[in-house]
């Protein structure tokens, strides 16, 4: 029976042949107008073409008015300017993209002329850009993002309060503090974000399209559902696409479009054909690309892909290469559908888990001081309100405490330092993908690097090759060229030096350029280890092979000798740290001939030995993971001096080993060989299970799944897109020295922030211990109007801590929240003890600490900002000198709070008396301070912060301490990794029985033994 082609006529064939003959199709106008130009309103359309039409672009309205008018825009027309939050909204564009349903006349486009760019833009118009909108950021909402928080709560708050009680300079201050943060965080972020944006274009994935004709290469982002790409091996599929052909087949569509149809009827075999690629389905011809899909399926070998088989966005070409034709965009591919399901779901990470955890025993500990402020103002009869004027009253207290409590600044410092970081990465070449990677790559204990590129300079050179008995080395190196990759746009580093060699053996390459022609190439894989060519002489049919020395041994028929003798050679080759390649050639159907072995050398960098050395200084430990055979590796360790502990992978994996003793392995070893994808994948769950924190470098579609497994995942320069994409930081630079040079930044940004949060709470305490036994003692407080003066300058003061010059541990970091709380605890108090001998003696009779004159307000307002203000340069450490931007901010806020004591501002002139009042004759009756007790009160607050930095530098020294609230390391439980080792050593497998019912049943996986 003859079968409808994709037009409606008949196709006379043989589908399991995949040869078809069409019938001529009628001549008409629609056939001949090109792809993607008719539209529903064209008057030219005869009746049934345009019903079709009618069918595939109609959208029902109810389901409309389910997703919302206006989530939903078929047009592409913009929101209303009302609804400036939909931009932002999470899952706004996502929602209504990833429901657009591809018209099916869109798939029609002719594989030699693509679309043109007006076609491109009208359907852009109903399909959005080819990227998951999640990424999008609505910049008023991140500002407004600057005022949400348990902190941030707390502030706003306490303005309400201050303007319940009609303290409206308090709550302008309050409000202004909101403001500052709120600005300067946004502002500092968008900066760093605009500086990481810059680079990241340099590593959009990029699509190669046909458009108007010509191949161009283009973003990703750019691609509409209709358009014809290439796929080819190393490449991302930039959107879910169908097979049309192999790239060298001009014939190609013809035969497309009638499997296409095909697919809607019932093959000779009674057998439907579907997507599904269901058991029992046949495929119609050979495999034209295989596809990593592990990111989506967990498949750990790549899929065989057929003509009109579909491959989806983000997955990553192993073999081959094709024209696909995009049917869905990123929002409505599979994976961009998933992505929508979950986008609420946002991971707010071990950082933001950390600030909460800060945030909420700071609020714990306010509730409990004002708590302790009006039981004591309860026994002091204060009232609730009054007198307005006052602030002593019990609201004041609250006010007063709810303000110095809770640090403001602390969650925009932060963030802002975070993002300054990133900044800072950046300008290293490194691409933070995520912030939190920061603070990851930061406590990172464990690196396993690739040996290729990061540890090596990826420089491959041809040493002395090795040739058998009587064949001539042109003969050999030219046979090595021909089993090579012949696509100059994107050569293997083997191949390419391969075939560059040639310009040392120009007859050799007189040889391959006498009409030769391949008639099958098939690429290399880690099955066969070796790469073989079907080529064509003169009539004359050779299949040239090249690849690792055992498995080209294999084929070929050498007497016992000269195998022995070329085993010898390549062992040689193994222990000076060349890479071998076995050459042999086969005519016509004759035996195999082997020809030689060529070695290659790829130098280490000139700087990685020393790197390593840096490294294992900083408490990093650097395993190398590589490909290569065993003696190849060792060797290379041995230049590195990185150790000799190498072994072979498949201890890892098919090991008679106990769990604990493999995972002992893998924690001991200096690097592992022969090592595949899935081995990388359990090295990082080995060394985690060990509770270390990991970082895996890759640069290869196999590599995506460890890269998202370990705790940090670096793409290392040159990686392909399904790397980049899987990892949290990607380097632009190559070589071991940029990661390590990344680590030791991200340490700085961690011990910014540590730093901060030691003195931001320790500011807290001092301020909350003070001014709770000042009111329940002496029934005293530092006025209100005062103390937002003293939060506003605590936090204009360390806004700058983000560009300090700190230093980095010589270990792996951690938070180590008892250490942090201990050591503030004890920097409070302190604090909080020097406050109090300076109030102490403003009782004396002669003075005290007043000169000439002075007020009680304005001298501890001088006193309290100054030490608090000199604290951040204690809890920074004393390694390094602080930046000049820290300095400067620290010595105007100085300034200012020192002009605040000398004019008396808001001080409330002579202030209220306290209990016992002062009778100090030199107090002033404006508040104003003289020169001289400003100097002493300097003098003091330098003095009282030396004391505070020794008891730091000892509390520092202290090893327990030092150590205290560290996770352990290297941490086993010998009865779960047993268990865990044993069931990764059994298989669920399926079968069906001769009555189609299905059985699954738990086996032993069966480990083949290849040659290699």
């Amino acid at each position: 029976m003859a079968a409808p082609d994709y037009n409606g006529n008949e196709v006379d064939g043989d589908l399991e042949s995949g040869s078809f003959l069409t019938e001529n199709q009628r001549n008409n106008d629609t056939d001949r107008r090109p792809a993607g130009k008719n539209d529903g309103n064209n008057p030219y359309l005869d009746e049934y073409t345009a019903l079709i039409r009618f069918v595939d672009t109609y959208r029902d309205p109810r389901a409309a008015e389910e997703l919302g008018e206006e989530d939903f825009d078929q047009q592409g027309k913009g929101r209303p300017w009302w609804a400036f939050w939909r931009g932002g909204k999470v899952g706004y564009v996502a929602a209504s993209k990833s429901d657009f349903e591809t018209p099916s006349d869109w798939l029609k486009t002719n594989m030699r002329d693509g679309l043109d760019p007006m076609e491109v833009e009208r359907r852009r118009k109903y399909s959005g850009w080819n990227e998951l909108t999640s990424e999008k950021e609505n910049m008023l909402l991140k500002f407004i993002g600057f005022f949400q928080g348990p902190v941030l709560y707390v502030m706003e708050v306490a303005a309400i309060l201050a303007l319940g009680l009609q303290d409206w300079l308090d709550a302008g201050v309050i409000i202004g503090i909101l403001l500052l943060n709120a600005v300067v965080g946004w502002y500092q972020e968008k900066q760093a974000a605009d500086v990481v944006a810059s680079l990241k274009g340099d590593i959009a994935m990029k699509a190669r399209v046909i458009r108007n004709g010509s191949e161009q290469e283009i973003r990703a982002r750019e691609l509409v559902p209709g358009d014809i790409i290439i796929i080819e091996e190393g490449h991302v599929v930039p959107g879910d696409a169908r097979l049309i052909c192999e790239y060298d087949n001009p014939q190609g569509q013809a035969q497309y479009e009638a499997e296409l149809s095909a697919q809607d009827i019932t093959s000779p075999r009674k057998e439907k054909f579907s997507e599904e690629e269901e058991e029992g389905v046949p495929h119609i011809g050979h495999a034209i690309v295989a596809v990593d899909q592990s990111s989506i399926t967990g498949e750990s070998l790549a899929v065989d892909k057929y003509m009109t088989d579909t491959v989806y966005y983000t997955t990553g070409c192993k073999r081959g290469k094709a024209y696909g034709i995009v049917t869905a965009g990123a929002p409505a591919s599979f994976v961009g559908k998933t992505a929508s399901l979950v986008q609420g779901a946002k991971d707010s990470g071990h950082f933001k888990a950390i600030m909460n955890s800060i945030g909420t025993s700071l609020l714990v500990l306010v509730v409990f001081w004002i708590l302790v402020a009006w039981i004591g103002g309860f026994y002091r009869n204060l009232h609730i309100a009054l007198p307005s004027e006052s602030s002593t009253n019990l609201l004041h207290y609250a006010l007063i405490l709810l303000i110095i409590g809770v640090p403001v600044g602390l969650p925009v410092v932060t963030t802002t330092t975070l993002a300054v970081g990133a900044a800072y990465l950046a300008k290293e070449k490194a691409i933070v993908q995520k912030l939190t990677a920061i603070e990851s790559l930061a406590g990172v204990d464990i690196l396993c690097s690739d040996k290729t590129g990061t540890l090596t300079a990826n420089q491959l050179s041809v040493r002395e090759p090795f040739v058998m008995e009587g064949v001539d080395i042109n003969w050999m190196m030219a046979v090595a060229a021909l089993a090579s990759s012949h696509n100059i746009k994107a050569l293997d580093p083997i191949d390419k030096i391969t075939i560059l060699t040639l310009q040392r053996y120009p007859k050799a390459k007189d040889m391959i350029s006498e009409g030769w022609k391949t008639e099958k190439f098939t690429p290399f894989d880690p099955v066969s280890k070796r790469i073989t060519a079907v080529v064509t002489h003169q009539g004359v049919r050779y299949t040239c092979a090249k690849g690792a020395p055992k498995a080209v041994l294999a084929l070929t028929d050498c007497t016992e000798e000269q195998a022995q003798l070329f085993r010898e050679k390549a062992t040689e080759f193994a222990r000076r740290g060349f890479r071998s390649l076995a050459v042999a050639v086969q005519e016509e159907d004759g035996p195999w001939e082997m020809l030689g072995m060529i070695s290659l050398f790829d130098p280490p960098r000139s700087d990685t030995a020393q790197t390593i050395a840096e490294a294992q200084a900083l408490g990093l430990q650097v395993k190398m993971l590589t490909g290569d055979a065993i003696a190849i590796a060792k060797e290379t360790c041995r230049m590195l001096a990185l150790g000799t502990k190498v072994y072979n992978s498949d201890k890892l994996l098919h090991s008679d080993m106990v769990g604990t003793s493999v995972h002992d392995l893998c924690e001991r070893a200096d690097g592992f060989a022969e090592v595949f994808p899935e081995h990388k994948y359990q090295v990082v769950e080995m060394l985690q299970q060990r509770g270390h924190l990991t970082a895996m470098t890759g640069d290869g579609v196999n590599d995506a799944p460890s890269l998202k497994k370990s705790d940090c995942g670096i793409a290392v320069e040159g990686a392909t897109e399904a790397a980049q994409a899987a990892a949290d930081i990607v380097f632009l630079a190559p070589g071991l020295s940029t990661i390590v040079s990344a680590i030791k930044i991200s340490r700085q940004i961690f011990q910014r922030m540590k730093a901060y949060i030691q003195y931001r709470i320790a500011l807290c305490l001092h301020l909350e211990i003070y001014l709770v036994t000042s009111m329940v003692i002496i029934n005293e407080t530092i006025r209100a109007d005062l103390i937002v003066f003293l939060a506003l300058f605590a936090d204009l003061a360390t806004i700058a801590v983000a560009y300090d010059n700190a230093h980095f541990e010589k270990r792996p970091v951690e938070w180590q929240l008892p250490k942090i709380w201990i050591i503030s605890v004890i920097l409070g108090t302190l604090l909080a003890i020097g406050t109090w001998i300076l109030r102490g003696t403003l009782w004396l009779p002669d003075g005290g600490v007043i000169q000439n004159y002075g007020g009680v307000q304005g001298i501890l307002f001088l006193q309290v900002s100054l030490t608090e203000n000199w604290l951040i340069f204690v809890t920074r450490g004393f390694e390094t000198s602080p930046s000049w931007q820290l300095v400067s901010a620290i010595f105007g806020v100085d300034v200012l709070a020192t002009l605040f004591c000398v004019f008396g501002w808001f001080s409330g002139g002579a202030g209220e008396p306290s209990s016992p009042a002062s009778i100090n004759p030199k107090l002033s009756d404006n508040g104003a301070t003289d020169i001289v007790t400003i100097v002493v009160v300097w003098i003091y607050s330098i003095a009282v912060v030396i004391v505070i930095a020794i008891v730091y530098y000892i509390m520092t020294g202290m090893t327990r301490l030092d150590n205290l609230g560290r996770k352990k390391r290297s941490a086993s439980d010998t009865m779960i990794e047993n268990i865990l080792t044993q069931l990764s050593k059994v298989a669920l497998e399926h079968e069906r029985d001769e009555k189609g019912g299905e059985r699954y049943y738990i086996a032993q996986k069966q480990v083949i033994e290849e040659e290699d």
